[in-house]
């Protein structure tokens, strides 16, 4: 939910930031995406609750992209429409987290198979390791 420290921790974040509009909060987020291939971005709505579930606190994390007339797409971005996260972190009692994720999003556009490749066998285990990484300091502070 700190996207500060998101920003941080995740090296693939170009922009990042949430603004109110209509009385909604809207997460925009730019992902740097390898050349010659063009940045994706996201413009989502999230919601945190936190949950004590057996004596344990879990805290559970939704979000899903949304249309906004004041959060136009940009030219040379491709715009993420479908767009869906549920997440679920708790303390694993120890010194770590159990982290359970969905996650869906089409980026849209030509994604060439190399890219793919590379995503699957570099982009998503490095992300999960920065992620575990990051939730290491949550998780001493629940």
């Amino acid at each position: 939910m700190d996207l500060d420290y998101r920003k941080q921790w995740d090296e693939y974040v170009k922009e990042l930031h949430e603004k109110e509009y209509d009385g909604k909060k809207i997460v925009y987020w730019e992902v740097k995406y390898p050349f010659p291939i063009s940045n994706r971005d996201y413009v989502y709505v999230r919601e945190r609750r936190d949950l004590v579930v057996n004596g344990q606190k879990v805290s559970v994390i939704l979000a899903k992209s949304v249309s906004v007339p004041q959060c136009p797409e940009k030219s040379g971005i491709v715009r993420v429409k479908g767009y869906k996260q549920s997440l679920a972190i708790r303390g694993d009692g120890k010194k770590g987290c159990k982290v359970y994720m969905y996650y869906f999003d089409n980026p849209g556009g030509q994604i060439p198979s190399w890219l793919i490749n590379w995503a699957a066998k570099n982009g998503v285990p490095n992300f999960l390791r920065d992620l575990q990484r990051a939730c290491k300091g949550y998780c001493r502070k629940s």
